[in-house]
């Protein structure tokens, strides 16, 4: 029999290290009858600009769903791209950017109580929620009710598994696959020793509660699907536009700053790679090869787990990315007007 955990019996829930060190588990989250309209998609494929001009429209304010967003003086690498949140002279309102200083810890346990609190505030103006991110793992946290909790560390465990190699720990990660594995974030070393380690604890711990709760909230979701070889296109531009504007001074400042290298490198892609660089284990030309075929990678990731959403239940209405941004919103509205009230 699979009970409804208390979230209170875990006093340092809020200890979870970033994505990788939580767990899905049940959450009463917050419903209201208002429908949030959610826009999500790969990295560069256009799905900030669409939700700002569809809140422009729609009388509402975005919650992002970007887990590097929500700190500040990270602000090239992450694409926040805050001059885009103006239409006609007008501000656009967001949340959940640039909530927390570079180098503290923020994981999706938090991101769940901050969209709770952003979503009521908006509703509560009469406004309407317009979320927008490519995070899969807190997007499906908040449209599919599950909250997430620290799973316990094992130091003991994790120093056998640094003994290993890459390939090793992808090997051992493959072969004990979990309930966690299909949110496994997998992309930095110390993520992967994580997994393992949150997989190890579910298979020795088969009682750990999955069960949902409640109803996720009502919203109607809109996925923006641009061709592969057009996104790599825009990754790659993106990339050089990005270098260009000064991201390898950004994270030097932020390593000035004091923020630990391995912090960095933890927040992954930009981060990670420019930090191997400042730091002498890498040249300039072999980092941005590196970096863009992880960012490569990364929207692959990104596509498998929004299929999985749909594979899970979720409606996602899937948008022609090569379209115009205003055709691109004059679609969303219409959809989302026919379905609000439904």
């Amino acid at each position: 029999m699979r009970a409804v955990l208390n979230l209170s019996n875990f006093p340092n829930h809020r200890d979870v290290q970033h994505d990788a060190g939580a767990l899905r588990v049940s959450l009463c989250f917050y419903v209201s009858t208002t429908k949030l309209l959610v826009i999500l998609g790969p990295t560069a494929s256009g799905k900030t600009r669409l939700a700002v001009h569809v809140a422009h429209r729609l009388n509402g304010e975005i919650i992002s769903a970007d887990s590097r967003q929500v700190y500040r003086s990270m602000d090239i690498g992450t694409g926040k791209d805050l001059a885009d949140y103006v239409v006609d002279e007008q501000t656009v309102p967001y949340h959940l950017i640039d909530i927390i200083d570079a180098g503290q810890s923020y994981n999706v346990y938090q991101f769940q109580q901050d969209f709770t609190r952003a979503t009521t505030d908006i509703q509560q103006r009469n406004r309407l929620p317009v979320v927008c991110g490519g995070t899969g793992l807190y997007l499906d946290a908040v449209l599919s009710s599950h909250a997430f909790t620290a799973i316990p560390r094992d130091d003991a465990f994790r120093a056998e598994l640094e003994t290993r190699s890459d390939d090793e720990l992808q090997q051992l990660f493959r072969q004990n696959p979990s309930t966690y594995s299909s949110l496994a974030d997998t992309s930095t070393r110390k993520r992967l020793i994580r997994a393992i380690e949150i997989g190890r604890y579910l298979s020795r711990h088969p009682d750990t509660p999955l069960t949902q709760a409640v109803a996720p909230p009502p919203a109607v979701v809109f996925g923006i699907n641009i061709p592969v070889e057009l996104r790599r296109q825009r990754i790659t531009e993106r990339l050089q536009a990005r270098l260009q504007s000064g991201m390898v001074d950004e994270v030097e400042r932020l390593l000035q700053q004091g923020i630990p290298a391995e912090k960095l490198i933890f927040y992954g892609l930009e981060y990670k790679f420019i930090t191997q660089y400042l730091q002498g284990e890498l040249v300039y030309t072999t980092m941005v090869a590196r970096l863009e075929t992880a960012i490569h990678q990364f929207a692959r990731r990104q596509m498998t787990f929004f299929r999985k959403m749909e594979r899970d239940g979720l409606t996602i209405h899937w948008l022609d990315g090569q379209k115009p941004t205003a055709e691109l919103v004059e679609d969303v509205v219409t959809r989302f007007n026919q379905e609000k009230d439904s």
